[in-house]
C-alpha cells in the first residue's frame, strides 16, 4: 500500500491556503536590496522541502479563533530558522549537497553560507516581531538549543563510550525543540488557549523526537537512491545513533567496538558491517518500539483536545513518520 501524500493527512483548506501564503512570503522575507545575499538566501527555498514545520504551525493554529495571517508570519519564522539552520549544518559537515541540489558552502565557500544563514536567522526574527515578545523569545531559545544540540553532537563524535541519555538529549535540543516550536507557536498565533498551547508542544516535542529517530533508522535501512546519500552516513561521520548504541550495549558490542575502534575513516566494508550486526541483532525493531512509544504519548497529550478533527491530523501527523519508514525497508 502506498504510503499517503502528505496533503491527504490534512483535509483542511484553510491550512493549505495558508501554506501557500507561506511559500509566497518567504521568498518576499528572503529578499535583500543586495541581489547576491538574495541569491545565497533563497538558494535552498527552491529545492523544494516537506515544509513540514511551518505545516504544523497552521494545523496547530486551527486549535484557535483567530483568522487572520499571524500563523502563516509563525510558520515562515519556523521555517526561515530551520533553513538558516541548515546553511550552518552544512559548513560543519561540510556538506556537497543539500536537497538533491548543491549546498551553499560548496555553490560559494564556508564564508558566504554562515553569512547566508545568518541573514535568514536575522529575517525570522524580523518576521516573528510583529507576534509579539513571547514570539521573538521563543525563537531565540529555539535557536540557543539547535546550537547547544549541535555543541553536544560534535563533543560526542566517535565516542563508542556514550549511551541512549546523551542520544536523546542531542535530538531533543537539534530536533524536537524546533518541532516543538513549530506547533507551539503556531498555536499561540491562532490564539489557542493556554491549555491548548501545551498540548500542542508536548505533542510537538515527542513527535520531534520520533522525526530524527525515524530520520536515523532510515539510515541504517534505506537504500542509497532513496536516501540520496550514501547508507551508514551517520556511522561514517563518526555519529552514532539510538540502534548502533543499543547493539554497543549487546552481545555484539565487542565486534562493533573491533570494527569501530580504529576511528574514521571507515571505509564501505567496515560501515556496511556494523549495519549487518546492527539488523541482526534486532535494534532497528527496538529503536521503532521506541518512537510508536513516542508517538503513543504525543497522541495522549492531545487527547484532550476539543476539537476531534485537529486531534485526529496530529495523530496522522505523526504516524505519517512511522510510514515514511514502512516505506524503505527493504
Amino acid at each position: 500500500m502506498d504510503r499517503p501524500v502528505i496533503r491527504d493527512l490534512v483535509p483542511i483548506d484553510r491550512v493549505w491556503s495558508r501554506l501557500e501564503k507561506v511559500e509566497r512570503r518567504l521568498y518576499e522575507a528572503t529578499t535583500s536590496e543586495n541581489p547576491f545575499l538574495t541569491r545565497i538566501a533563497q538558494h535552498l527555498l527552491g529545492a523544494g522541502g516537506k515544509r513540514y514545520r511551518p505545516l504544523l504551525a497552521q494545523v496547530a493554529a486551527e486549535l484557535g479563533p483567530h483568522d487572520g495571517d499571524d500563523p502563516v508570519e509563525a510558520g515562515v519564522a519556523v521555517e526561515l530558522v530551520h533553513v538558516g539552520s541548515l546553511y550552518h549544518d552544512d559548513v560543519i559537515d561540510e556538506a556537497e549537497s543539500r536537497r538533491q541540489v548543491t549546498s551553499v558552502n560548496a555553490n560559494w565557500d564556508n564564508t558566504v553560507a554562515i553569512l547566508g544563514g545568518d541573514f535568514l536567522l536575522a529575517r525570522a526574527s524580523e518576521v516573528a516581531a510583529p507576534l509579539g515578545q513571547e514570539a521573538v523569545a521563543l525563537l531565540a531559545r529555539t535557536y540557543a538549543a539547535l546550537c547547544e544540540g549541535q555543541i553536544l553532537e560534535l563533543q560526542l563524535g566517535d565516542d563508542l563510550e556514550h549511551g541512549a541519555a546523551d542520544y536523546y538529549r542531542v535530538i531533543e535540543l537539534k530536533t524536537a525543540s524546533l518541532i516543538r516550536t513549530s506547533a507551539r507557536l503556531g498555536a499561540i498565533a491562532g490564539g489557542a488557549s493556554p491549555e491548548a498551547v501545551e498540548a500542542a508542544s508536548r505533542w510537538g516535542h515527542e513527535v520531534g523526537m520520533v522525526f530524527q529517530m525515524a530520520d536515523d533508522v532510515l539510515d541504517l535501512i534505506a537504500t542509497d537512491e532513496y536516501l540520496g546519500k550514501p547508507a551508514g552516513s551517520d556511522i561514517g561521520e563518526g555519529t552514532f545513533t539510538l540502534p548502533v548504541l543499543h547493539a554497543l550495549e549487546g552481545p555484539d558490542g565487542g565486534k562493533l567496538r573491533d570494527l569501530l575502534a580504529p576511528r574514521r575513516p571507515y571505509g564501505d566494508d567496515t560501515v556496511e558491517q556494523v549495519i549487518a550486526l546492527v539488523r541482526s541483532g534486532g535494534y532497528i525493531e527496538r529503536a521503532l518500539a521506541e518512537t510508536r512509544e513516542r508517538i503513543a504519548a504525543a497522541d495522549a497529550a492531545i487527547a484532550g483536545l476539543p476539537s476531534s478533527a485537529i486531534t485526529g491530523v496530529f495523530s496522522r501527523l505523526g504516524e505519517y513518520l512511522l510510514d515514511r519508514v514502512s516505506e524503505a525497508r527493504p
